[in-house]
């Protein structure tokens, strides 16, 4: 059965509001009203409590849930997750229990068979696959799953996509399609070299996408939760993409599916798994005539990179690499976002997972990887 001192609401309010400073609040006693009449304290001898205010505060603004678990005794919070609102799209055996894939999420999740409730997450999520009911469904920072509800939808919730999603279309040219390709160009050639930038322009580009990079105690919009490598590459993205455009480049992108395994100081854990990802690219000139697309992934590295390079440190030689248009948000169906509000949406969320990772666990690089 599900932890009897875990609570998951979509009702967040506080009680007194947030109309002092937050020190104040937390001194005089400040209290969390959710679903069901709960009720939950801030403690203001944790030291985690002005943050965990900043990402309630948060959710309650994207009308998104949390995860919470309380201290009988007292009523004060102990741990604060955040559920992803989704679908299972798949479940695989593994040696452990379950790898899940989740609807718009490019990480690897895991049902383990040592979680206790085990038996009673196992089929709510297999019947959810069958129905595409969407699930709250909550993990830890190693992307295990500890908690999964039934999710009710709100008046203000979109409808959901078709259910099943069709699979990701891997693009491989044909010989004569890349020949024919090649043959378009020749005569353009000199058109297609001075449309690409320079490499010491692209180290600028890659510099700008950067610097946007999300502090992690504080993510002030509109950052980029860089540091957050374990999920959202696609807002991510985006987001890049509109900043290029406004920059007057030309950005694409490439995308990468297969069984990929990432090292990186940014997560606790040491390293992400991932079933795909997807990152810009520019074209850059290389000597003359000759252009390459690269990869701007501040995410894992510090400079552009060519997509073998980018390929080559995701930990799966045969995965498939499918290139796109900058406008495709979601390759899955060719989904795209032109007002950027679905960017900001996803944004907002992995902000607040970079925050809540950073205020319970400390803010990255984590000093125990290698």
């Amino acid at each position: 059965m599900p932890n009897p001192n875990a609570i998951v609401s979509t009702r967040i309010v506080f009680d007194p509001p947030l109309d002092r400073p937050v020190a104040e609040l937390l001194r005089a006693g400040l209290w969390v009203e959710l679903e069901g009449e709960r009720r939950v304290r801030l403690d203001p001898s944790d030291a985690r409590s002005s943050g965990f205010v900043q990402v309630l505060d948060g959710l309650a603004r994207l009308k998104a849930p949390v995860y919470l678990e309380i201290d009988p005794s007292s009523s004060a919070i102990t741990r604060l997750l955040i559920p992803h609102v989704t679908r299972p799209m798949s479940m695989r055996p593994s040696d452990q229990g379950y790898e899940v894939t989740l609807e718009r999420s490019h990480a690897r999740h895991a049902l383990r068979r040592d979680n206790p409730d085990f038996a009673t997450i196992e089929p709510v999520l297999r019947a959810a696959l069958d129905s595409g009911q969407r699930l709250t469904i909550t993990e830890d920072d190693a992307h295990n799953i500890v908690d999964v509800r039934g999710y009710t939808p709100g008046p203000d919730d979109a409808p959901l996509p078709p259910w099943p999603k069709p699979d990701l279309p891997p693009l491989i040219w044909p010989w004569w399609r890349r020949l024919l390709d090649w043959i378009w160009r020749w005569p353009i050639w000199p058109w297609w070299w001075f449309r690409c930038v320079s490499k010491a322009t692209a180290q600028q580009i890659f510099d700008a996408m950067s610097a946007t990079s999300c502090p992690p105690l504080t993510v002030p919009a509109p950052c980029i939760p860089f540091l957050y490598p374990d999920d959202g590459c696609w807002g991510r993205a985006h987001e890049m993409c509109r900043l290029m455009i406004n920059m007057g480049r030309k950005p694409r992108k490439v995308w990468i599916q297969g069984n990929l395994h990432v090292a990186t100081k940014n997560n606790p854990n040491c390293f992400v798994n991932w079933g795909w990802h997807v990152a810009p690219t520019l074209c850059v000139r290389r000597g003359w005539f000759w252009t390459q697309q690269m990869v701007i992934d501040p995410s894992l590295f510090p400079t552009p990179v060519s997509q073998a390079t980018w390929k080559g440190v995701q930990g799966d030689p045969n995965a498939i690499l499918t290139p796109s248009d900058a406008s495709i948000f979601y390759l899955w169906g060719n989904v795209t976002d032109p007002t950027y509000v679905e960017t900001n949406q996803v944004l907002a969320y992995y902000r607040l997972q970079l925050q809540t990772r950073a205020i319970q666990q400390g803010p990255p690089p984590y000093a125990n990887c290698p």
